[in-house]
């Protein structure tokens, strides 16, 4: 090759290997500025970033403590409610004969080893059934230092043992409570513990001077979960939500109330109690929006009456029933404009005895009008046995004035109430070696279970675990006879069951609770332990 190509050629390598040296030096010097430059840009920001004002918590402060001021007030009052009950699981018969006998393939229900093992039957508390232990939960309010304390009936029913906690209590200690008296007929329950210190009690407030909208909150122990406070408004007042029941004018309001609420108090803005949570109003069995308390001023009543020396609620009455819904087309046909129109007349009562009839409108009580037939009840619910009261009265349109002797509503209803109330003797039933109270039965009774007057005795009550309740017996059932033996009074009962020995075969003839004219007798037998 020609020299001078030869030294053109070496030139032009070397100085592409120059340009190339260039451009890589230039590229990395580009790279590690831009990397300085981005560094230097992220300081910036971080710098600014600590110029921002730290979050800071301001001490703590009430806007508005009443609600936190009234629950301090009440909680220590207010106690949650156990109780444990026996429940007796009956004998299930298999599909088949009258008698209990199979007949076939049809008879072997697949559920049958479920309930059997379950609920007390051949697998598990034997052909005879068995017995299962209920334990449920509720609240009360404490109203005399001494342990005296208000819940609701349906809390304590059928309990065999009731433990009250406290709530300075602490985890685990339950004090063993005893009832002082109950009222079926507005669901409230006086119970005690003995403690060795004086409780802190609540403060009974007017409910009558509650008024729709006022503020109101709930205390009590729903689903097990003490000290539990809610709040509300009063909805409605003098809600009659059980038919029936003349007695059971509800408080409602939208508080939260759930099982386990029942027996707590409703509290006003003043810290008073003004009713005992009572009853929900819902189709499953948890809060709804709708809940209902009984007033206090019936609560207090009640209460004075259930810790007198009788432990029971006397009421009067005259033997009438009305609608208890008022209806005007009522009014039209019977020509009035106000009062109360007699629908029924108790046979024997005083109203019967003094000449009320129905179609009669009450319109005043001793002068004083009656609004309507809560006003009436009221009225003469309130006055002893044995009072004179003169009622204004209109018949086909004309007045007159008619004096009635007030009765007790208890005995004079006996045969409605008798299979829910105690018994109305002022003495206590005592329970026999078969594990039951007895008492008369009734002309009404009698007559509406086709039984011949004067024979057979009514079941007051019967004790879980003992024979009778082995044998079947439930209160309200009607003993008519005792191994072959008539039984129609209680000194006829208490003679025969006192001859009777352990080991001694014992059969009752016994007309069953709800049992009508035309359903028959059964026995109802077992041996004495």
């Amino acid at each position: 090759m020609d020299p001078r190509a030869s030294a053109f050629w070496g030139r032009l390598k070397a100085n592409r290997l120059a340009y190339s040296l260039t451009i890589l030096v230039t590229l990395t010097i580009g790279i590690l500025m831009g990397t300085i430059i981005s560094y230097g840009v992220k300081g910036q920001e971080s710098k600014k970033a600590s110029d921002a004002t730290p979050l800071t918590v301001p001490a703590p402060q009430q806007l508005s403590n009443q609600f936190s001021n009234i629950s301090k007030q009440l909680e220590p009052s207010v106690v949650n409610i156990n109780t444990e009950s026996t429940i007796k699981t009956p004998q299930r018969r298999r599909r088949g004969a009258p008698g209990g006998t199979p007949n076939g393939p049809d008879d072997q229900n697949p559920f049958d080893d479920f309930f059997d093992r379950f609920f007390g039957g051949p697998g598990g508390g034997g052909a005879g059934g068995g017995a299962i232990r209920e334990r449920s939960l509720g609240s009360g309010v404490v109203v005399d230092s001494k342990g005296y304390i208000v819940t609701n009936r349906h809390v304590v029913e059928k309990a065999d043992r009731i433990r009250v906690k406290l709530d300075d209590d602490p985890p685990g200690m339950l004090h063993d409570a005893k009832v002082i008296g109950t009222d079926n007929e507005t669901d409230l329950a006086v119970i005690k513990i003995d403690v060795n210190r004086s409780l802190p009690t609540a403060k009974l407030g007017n409910s009558d001077g509650m008024q729709v909208g006022d503020w109101v909150l709930a205390v009590g122990s729903p689903f097990g979960l003490q000290a539990t406070v809610t709040a509300g408004i009063v909805s409605a007042k003098g809600r009659n939500i059980v038919p029936g029941r003349q007695f059971q004018s509800f408080i409602q309001t939208d508080a939260a109330i759930n099982p386990g609420n029942s027996g707590g108090p409703l509290v006003n803005m003043a810290g008073e109690v003004i009713g005992i949570n009572t009853a929900i109003l819902t189709d499953t069995n948890a809060y709804a929006g709708v809940g209902f308390a009984l007033p206090s001023n019936t609560v207090a009543n009640v209460y004075n009456q259930l810790i007198g020396p009788e432990h029971r609620v006397s009421r009067g009455s005259i033997g009438i029933e009305f609608n208890a819904q008022e209806n005007p087309a009522i009014a039209r046909v019977y020509g009035v404009n106000s009062g109360v129109t007699i629908s029924n007349v108790v046979a024997g009562s005083p109203a019967e005895q003094a000449g009320l009839k129905v179609g009669d409108n009450i319109n005043s009580v001793d002068g004083r009008p009656v609004k309507n037939g809560d006003d009436l009840v009221g009225d003469i619910a309130s006055r002893k046995s044995g009072a004179k009261v003169t009622l204004g009265v209109i018949r086909n349109g004309k007045k007159q004035d008619i004096t009635v002797t007030v009765a007790d509503r208890a005995k004079l209803f006996a045969s409605r109430l008798g299979e829910e109330e105690d018994s109305s003797d002022s003495s206590s039933p005592k329970e026999s070696k078969l594990g039951l109270s007895v008492r008369a039965v009734t002309s009404d009774i009698a007559d509406r279970l086709d039984i011949p007057a004067g024979k057979g005795i009514i079941v007051q009550d019967v004790k879980p675990g003992s024979f009778a309740d082995d044998v079947g017996l439930s209160r309200g059932d009607v003993i008519l006879e005792i191994n072959k033996q008539p039984v129609n009074s209680e000194d006829d009962f208490t003679k025969i069951s006192s001859t009777l020995k352990s080991g001694q075969d014992v059969v009752f003839l016994v007309r069953q609770r709800g049992a009508g004219r035309q359903d028959g007798t059964i026995f109802l037998a077992g041996t004495l332990p």
